[in-house]
């Protein structure tokens, strides 16, 4: 890992929550992700089960955790399963988790190798009543593939038929929404990184740049930083291209006169940042650009101080969608009879605003929690309002991370600098 070591309370902390949700006499596994062919005998860098680092901090493959808080025998109430360290394997693919290591990064004291667990689980189910099994119940989840969580479940299902089956994606929704004070220090690392880096783009971008070239600093400016990488893919688009939510292609050359929206964040530790800022290629904003920008300015505003616990994802959207209606208005994008002859069911501000204003941000880029029932204190959300204009050739988005408080929400992203005239005046420099 290219990041400091993180504070392995953090895993004993989200342990503790989640056996605190369990069934009495449960057991409950965990398995990382597959390694996964590209093409002929290579990989994808293994990104390893976000449930498991979660609760472990451990990103190796063929790892697995064993919780078990009601086993007869107290050093089994937590387990975690590495690959044994072989020599010849290390020569090739490099270090493997020694025990004393996986100790000092999860906390947890017991470490068996995975060629032994079979022997030593067995037993153990058979004293549980209840398993709980993984799944990836994230709702936006696209990949069929029979994943390694599905295909132990079938495994375990067909070899244990007569146990109660209970999903630990229940809980971990649940759970893993709810940010700890620990959890949000390595977020906040995550953006800081983030922050150096736009602000060295504000330095590099002018007209003739060519949109990769800014795609490449923002790699190298993370991985100078310790981040292990990009949380996502990064959007730098230009001109017109700012329209296209999840424009990836970023192979054209930014002109003058042109904005370009980037939306880009730094992964640390495994957690994420998601920032964008739209700026102008020159280093000037037009007065339509000008116009436009503080108007999806103030829609990010508006979102910010109505986004408390107790009011649900929809009735935020809807609430945005009302001011936005306004707001449109006066910038000359809608008519009142735009507005009259709506459709509630694709108001009229979507033409302009076809996105979400807001998502669960965590170890994952569009984290796990609720969109339906009321927002708690601890979560963390997104707020990225745009403005896309096919007519004009343009597209705006401003976007900044926040943590939910029990009076309101904490801008983790308030030192990232936002304003047109904050913005002009670090490009002139």
């Amino acid at each position: 890992m290219k990041y400091l070591p993180l504070n392995p309370s953090i895993f004993v902390q989200n342990r503790q929550r989640f056996t605190e949700r369990m069934e009495k006499n449960a057991i409950a596994i965990f398995n990382s992700n597959d390694e996964l062919p590209t093409n002929g005998d290579q990989l994808y860098r293994f990104k390893q089960n976000s449930d498991l680092f979660w609760l472990t901090g451990i990103e190796q493959e063929d790892s697995m955790l064993i919780l078990f808080p009601g086993n007869p025998d107290p050093k089994f109430r937590e387990v975690l399963v590495l690959v044994r360290p072989n020599e010849l394997k290390e020569k090739w693919d490099g270090h493997r988790l020694r025990v004393d290591e996986a100790r000092t990064i999860s906390g947890i004291q017991t470490i068996v190798w995975l060629d032994v667990i079979d022997g030593l689980l067995q037993p153990w189910i058979h004293i549980a009543d209840t398993i709980y099994l993984n799944s990836n119940e994230n709702d936006r989840k696209s990949n069929l593939v029979a994943v390694r969580d599905y295909r132990y479940a079938a495994m375990m299902k067909e070899r244990y038929p007569l146990h109660q089956y209970r999903r630990s994606a229940k809980i971990l929704r649940d759970l893993r929404a709810i940010k700890t004070a620990l959890e949000i220090e390595v977020m906040q690392k995550a953006i800081d990184i983030t922050d150096n880096t736009f602000r060295r783009l504000l330095q590099f971008i002018r007209p003739g740049v060519m949109e990769y070239e800014i795609e490449a600093e923002i790699f190298h400016s993370f991985l100078s930083k310790r981040a292990t990488g990009t949380a996502y893919g990064s959007i730098i688009a230009s001109g017109d291209r700012a329209r296209v939510l999840h424009y990836v292609e970023n192979n054209q050359e930014c002109k003058d006169g042109e904005l370009i929206l980037m939306d880009f964040g730094a992964e640390y530790g495994n957690y994420c940042a998601d920032l964008t800022r739209t700026v102008p290629v020159s280093g000037k904003f037009g007065r339509r650009q000008k116009t436009v920008y503080n108007a999806c300015l103030h829609l990010h505003h508006y979102a910010a101080s109505i986004l408390k616990p107790g009011i649900s994802i929809v009735d935020y959207t809807e609430k945005v969608g009302d001011e936005a209606t306004v707001v449109f208005q006066k910038i000359g994008l809608l008519r009142k009879s735009d507005v009259k002859n709506e459709d509630p069911e694709n108001r009229a501000y979507r033409k302009y605003l076809y996105h979400g204003i807001s998502h669960h941000l965590g170890i994952d880029v569009h984290d796990l929690g609720t969109r339906i029932e009321p927002i708690k204190a601890g979560m963390v959300f997104t707020i990225e309002p745009g403005i896309y204009i096919e007519e004009e050739k343009m597209g705006i988005r401003i976007e900044n991370n926040y943590w939910i408080t029990k009076n309101g929400n904490k801008d983790l992203m308030k030192n990232i600098p936002m304003t047109v005239e904050d913005i002009e005046a670090l490009m002139k420099r």
